[in-house]
């Protein structure tokens, strides 16, 4: 790593330089301040160590031109004349440490050391949020389904307001998807976005992990510690299951949800916060309210906007397209040549019910891309077959209404077609053997 010494004595800048070097570091050093910020047009440096007390241009003059120039090194400044208000305007200014002189070469070494951990660090999570907005922005959400596009759509329009959110659909529809495309898609993209499962932690933690605790608060309260609602303050908190919230922390939820402000537990002083909820359940908390086990006001602030997840049998045009998003997802991660879905499969995948809905579908192509040794998923590789890919639309052996089965079955034919002729109407009717009209007129008449 190269590091600028800036000092106007020549025995500090050769000791300094020495010290780095030995280190493995390297050096370039400067007696003048001002020549050294000219120098930083164009060199790449990743530390400045400057000192403070020079002829010319002292180092609190470099610090404030280094900010108006728009450049951001780590420095580290210097000085045997140095006081406390001294070190706190340097840090104001933006410099990153401060040294003072005489010092031993340990100090110098573990200073740097500390700077270039800190940058480390900055670029390790300033790469995770890259990723995590890369991964979870809306338009990577595969769809060609009318009902899926008009639910991106209000999720573009929700994402930049702190409006609670509720995500409600099968296991498996993708309400943890639909919930990070909603933070990273609007205004607090580059915060905090908190998951918890609210049905996974003990009834017993949730309360301490939700809105934290003081030290002495209970038993095992050893020290402070900060709850996921702080945590997540200026970001978004989604409580995945909202469902299972025991009913005494639902009363705890609702007053955060109507004061902005949260208390943990042990403590006498409440702390405002600015956090957005998104929550999600599979459950009806309309029949959970009428048994007693949800609150009502706490469903009503929760559900200001309420975005509903279809299943994917709901969805049988894009059964094809998410199979082939998978298969190049995992082809590309397990480095295998896999390009595409055999016609064989494809049906095998088009007439299967998908109760798991697309998590199971995801899991059935990643074990067929690890089982897979052709260029193509085959029928064979699928942990489902022609027994078990029955429609969910054929009626059960004992309804014996001609007319009932005779819809189902016109139904799941008409899906499957449009499938194959990714919405094509007018191939889809030559495939069916009918006119472009009547399969007008019988997807308006079963409402597809």
């Amino acid at each position: 790593m190269r590091i600028m010494v800036i000092d106007d004595e020549d025995s500090m800048r050769h000791m300094l330089s020495v010290i780095l070097k030995r280190e493995g570091y390297d050096p370039v050093a400067f007696a003048d301040a001002g020549k050294a910020l000219s120098a930083l047009d164009g060199n790449d440096f990743d530390f400045i160590l400057c000192d403070i007390k020079m002829p010319g241009m002292n180092g609190l003059e470099f610090l404030k031109a280094l900010n108006e120039s728009g450049l951001r090194q780590t420095v580290i400044m210097m000085s045997a004349y140095g006081t406390i208000d001294t070190a706190i305007e340097c840090m104001k200014l933006g410099a990153y440490d401060y040294i003072s002189k005489p010092f031993k070469a340990d100090e110098i070494i573990l200073t740097v050391k500390k700077a270039e951990e800190r940058e480390s660090l900055k670029r390790e999570n300033s790469r995770l949020k890259s990723e995590a907005r890369k991964d979870y922005d809306s338009s990577d959400i595969f769809t060609r389904d009318k009902k899926m596009i008009e639910i991106l759509s209000l999720v573009e329009k929700v994402s930049n307001y702190s409006t609670s959110v509720l995500l409600t659909g099968e296991s498996g529809t993708g309400k943890e998807l639909v919930a990070r495309a909603i933070h990273y898609g609007g205004n607090r993209a580059d915060k905090p976005f908190v998951v918890v499962n609210c049905g996974a932690i003990p009834g017993t933690l949730l309360e301490s992990e939700l809105f934290g605790h003081v030290k002495g608060a209970f038993t095992d309260a050893h020290r402070n510690k900060t709850g996921l609602f702080q945590e997540s303050d200026s970001g978004t908190i989604f409580l995945d299951e909202v469902g299972e919230l025991p009913m005494e922390l639902q009363v705890k939820l609702l007053r955060t949800l109507q004061e902005g402000e949260v208390r943990r537990v042990g403590d006498t002083r409440s702390v405002r916060i600015d956090t957005r909820v998104v929550a999600a359940t599979h459950k009806d908390l309309k029949e959970e309210i009428k048994k007693g086990d949800f609150r009502e006001d706490l469903y009503y602030r929760l559900n200001v906007i309420e975005i509903k997840l279809p299943p994917l049998r709901e969805r049988p045009s894009d059964i094809l397209g998410l199979a082939g998003h998978f298969v190049d997802k995992y082809a590309r991660k397990f480095g295998k040549p896999v390009k595409g879905i055999s016609k064989e499969a494809a049906v095998v995948l088009s007439a299967y019910s998908w109760p798991g809905n697309v998590r199971e579908l995801e899991n059935a192509i990643e074990r067929a891309m690890i089982l897979e040794e052709t260029s193509t998923i085959r029928q064979e590789s699928l942990p489902i077959g022609p027994k078990t890919a029955t429609p969910a639309s054929i009626p059960s052996p004992d309804e014996l209404s001609i007319k009932k089965a005779q819809e189902s079955l016109e139904k799941d034919l008409i899906k499957k077609a449009l499938a194959k002729t990714n919405n094509n109407k007018t191939r889809a009717a030559e495939i069916l053997e009918i006119s472009h009209r009547a399969l007008l007129y019988k997807i308006k008449s079963y409402g597809l």
